[in-house]
């Protein structure tokens, strides 16, 4: 009680004074072909924003910009020269008090320039502008920042897919140069919040709360490592809050110098978990900078308490066994609190091509959606943009993990000196404006660079530089060069490959891998999507040439990607109208997911993740991998993996999607549990349902008990299918007094009038074979 009355003290004789102040800016935007030319006219901006956006809106641009080919306007402006201007009056400074020009993201090259002269430069979108304007200002003062050309590297390949090669030289993310769910549409410009500041001459600029919890994980020893300016001589007030708003620290004490670390334990902490394993828990951190009574600045940050490992999952020590041996897989598995965990979620992309747009509300629709979805990791993946830190925000509230990787995909990246100033500059930038949050598990180097379209090693100057600012800056954050490392696995991304040994559900069950971090199906959009992104007279029957294939349904993995049209009327034969082509494919789309997504979790605990490629995109894509269309417009496939990813369910091994008239089906039974509960014993029965709502029981089995965090196999299952009318018949598992557990398949049937009638045509890639 004498504690809580000396901190209620404490806090009554505080003076607050707001010495912090925020003004936002009027921009204008303009352009010129040469660095020097002066824009021959000034358009309205819209901080933050794009350049594109600011001059289609002002010019009369078709709109919206991602409706039919719309997005090919903006191709003349990528060796443009952009520069925004605002002008503003020198502000009435108080004794003691500075003003900045704070910009948390400019994309990508630029020059900034103060009534004429230039006084600051910078490559690279990630790392925040922070400049002392205090002594240079005049009473009326003209602001510019001139936005260089795009990035482009000379004898680089021009062609659609290979476009990105362009960005293989610098920190720009390569995705804007063109990918197959992404248009070539290279954005620059303000794309986060930027605003000149007022502050005291003393200010706070990081407060880094770094913590090493006890061997029981009850206790804690904090350590926050404050940094800032003129901070000798004044003093702080630290307190931490619980998830419950009650403090359970309180702490004062005086800096003496600008980077400091102070310390206190607490004991009986709660733990942060991951969404399905425990509560998101998050404790208030707060620092207090004082001068005489008087709070100047105070810097808050929620802390979720965690560790988090990346382990060799269960028999791969054992691996190789013969000699001559290799090493063995790389760790795949995390380790949360002490407790494996399977990580089964998502590739996250980014929410719109032109991030300057994106809000908390954008991100907070998606990744409570991820939370709903049975998710528990986001893969952010390295050809796409650092999100905001709002989205980090989202993943500590929601429980989502996010494994992060720097701007490296698919490319090259050079040993050269100039590359590498640049990245280790905006690496070190991005580890250090996430590393406080709870949901940062993985570091990782970037996509797909030791593979033969990249070529990168291990032994790699980028790859070695980002190992070490990890270690050095986030130690407790476990790294990965790339992914996939050895054991892991990307593809494959559709339902139906000959060359890879038939459909989905026979090359999964094949594989044996410690994690699948990438493997997708893809799916037509939803009708209401496809309506809104091309015009009407286009939309059947899909044809090359028109807004289907600019919008990725043609010509990105071959000729039918990704529609895969001749799949389609493989297994279903001739397509008469855009409902069906939509009820096709979004069905195989549905079973192609349930079917990788629970065939990983049954090879657990060998195998540790789940990751599909992708959860969203970033503008509308007429068919393709996703989960939700743009804006934020789920599938019907985010429900099936929903299903799918329930912490605990009933799941059949089913051979093939397509089945003959007379044919003997069969199914393996399984019972998948993710949780650390154990499952008592139940039955399960399996009954096929076709033709309005026949039923053919043809199994019940009994299971035992099911321990804590794993999964048992059951019986074989199997009927000879019966005469039906229907295309289509349905596997349905019912666990008896248990309905969350019972999950249900749908099917392709063939009748023998069927066989007989249409001749079995094999393609691939859309050509006959």
């Amino acid at each position: 009680m004498r504690k809580f009355i000396l901190f209620l003290f404490l806090f009554v004789n505080l003076k607050n004074v707001n010495s912090q102040t925020k003004n936002q800016l009027q921009w204008q935007i303009g352009y010129h072909k040469l660095i020097n030319d002066a824009p021959v006219k000034w358009l309205p901006s819209k901080v933050p924003g794009a350049v594109q956006l600011d001059v289609m809106n002002a010019e009369n641009y078709k709109q919206p910009y991602w409706f039919g080919n719309n997005f090919e306007q903006f191709t003349w402006m990528e060796s443009q020269y952009f520069t925004y201007k605002t002008n503003f009056v020198k502000p009435n400074l108080k004794d003691g008090e500075k003003l900045f020009f704070h910009s948390k993201g400019i994309d990508y090259q630029f020059i900034i320039y103060l009534n004429g002269k230039k006084i600051h430069e910078q490559e690279g979108m990630f790392t925040y502008v922070d400049i002392d304007l205090t002594d240079i200002l005049k009473p009326q003062n003209e602001l510019k920042i001139t936005i260089l050309p795009v990035p482009t590297v000379a004898g680089s390949r021009n062609t659609m897919a290979h476009y990105r090669d362009n960005a293989r030289k610098s920190a720009k993310p390569a995705v804007s140069y063109g990918w197959d769910w992404h248009p070539r549409l290279i954005t620059r410009g303000i794309w986060d919040e930027t605003y000149l500041e007022t502050r005291n001459q003393s200010y706070l600029k990081t407060v880094w709360v770094k913590y090493q919890l006890s061997d029981s994980l009850k206790n804690v020893t904090i350590n926050p490592v404050i940094q800032g300016n003129l901070l000798a001589g004044k003093n702080y007030l630290w307190t931490v809050a619980a998830p419950d708003g009650q403090i359970v620290l309180s702490q004062k004490g005086n800096l003496n110098s600008d980077n400091e670390t102070i310390q206190a334990d607490l004991k009986n902490i709660l733990l942060w978990w991951p969404n399905g394993y425990g509560k998101q828990n998050l404790y208030t951190n707060t620092i207090q900078l004082i001068k005489n009574g008087v709070v100047l600045e105070s810097n808050v940050n929620k802390i979720g308490f965690k560790t988090v490992k990346m382990v060799m999952s269960q028999g791969s020590w054992d691996e190789p066994q013969m000699f001559p041996k290799s090493r063995s897989v790389s760790p795949a598995t995390f380790e949360v609190n002490g407790k494996v965990i399977f990580a089964k979620g998502s590739n996250w992309v980014h929410p719109e091509i032109f991030m300057g747009i994106a809000t908390k509300e954008t991100y907070e629709k998606q990744v409570k959606l991820a939370k709903e979805t049975n998710m528990n990791i986001f893969r952010v993946w390295g050809g796409g943009v650092t999100n905001k830190e709002s989205f980090f925000d989202l993943c500590d509230e929601y429980g989502i993990l996010v494994w992060q990787e720097f701007p490296l995909a698919c490319n090259l990246y050079p040993d050269e000196q100039p590359y590498l100033k640049v990245l280790e500059q905006e690496a070190t930038s991005i580890i250090k404006r996430v590393r406080n949050h709870a949901s940062i598990a993985l570091w990782c180097g970037g996509n797909e660079l030791f593979n033969d379209w990249s070529m990168m090693t291990e032994q790699s100057l980028p790859l070695r530089l980002l190992n070490k600012l990890c270690l050095e800056l986030d130690p407790q954050i476990p790294f990965n060069a790339t992914s996939p490392l050895f054991g892991m696995a990307h593809g494959h991304y559709v339902m139906w490959e000959p060359k890879n040994g038939g459909e989905v559900f026979q090359w999964m069950p094949k594989s044996k891998n410690t994690a699948y971090t990438e493997f997708g199906v893809p799916g037509v959009a939803n009708i209401d999507v496809l309506k809104a992104m091309m015009p009407a007279n286009q939309l059947f029957p899909p044809k090359m040439g028109t807004a289907w294939e600019s919008h990725h349904a043609f010509n990105v993995w071959g000729k039918n990607r990704w529609l895969e049209l001749p799949f389609l009327e493989e297994y279903f034969g001739t397509i008469k109208s855009l409902e069906n082509l939509i009820a096709y494919s979004q069905l195989t789309q549905c079973e192609g997911y349930k079917c990788i997504f629970e065939e990983a979790r049954r090879q657990k605990p060998y195998c540790g993740m789940a990751i599909n490629w992708d959860f969203q995109e970033p503008w509308p894509c007429a068919a393709n991998n996703s989960l939700i269309n743009y804006p934020n417009n789920p599938k019907p496939a985010l429900y099936a993996v929903q299903n799918s990813l329930r912490p605990v369910l009933a799941s059949a091994q089913v051979p093939k999607f397509r089945w003959d008239e007379g044919e003997m089906f069969s199914c393996d039974l399984f019972l998948l549990n993710d949780t650390y509960d154990k499952i008592p014993t139940g039955k399960i029965t399996a009954k096929l349902v076709y033709d309005d709502n026949k039923e053919l029981n043809f199994l019940s089995w009994q299971y035992p008990n099911v321990d804590e965090s794993n999964n048992i196999k059951g019986p074989t299952a199997r009927v000879i299918l019966p005469k039906m009318k229907s295309n289509l018949f349905k596997l349905i598992l019912q666990v008896e007094g248990r309905p969350n557990y019972n999950s249900e398949y749908t099917f392709v049937y063939r009748s023998k009038d069927a066989l007989n009638s249409k001749p079995i045509i094999t393609y691939l890639n859309g050509v006959k074979e």
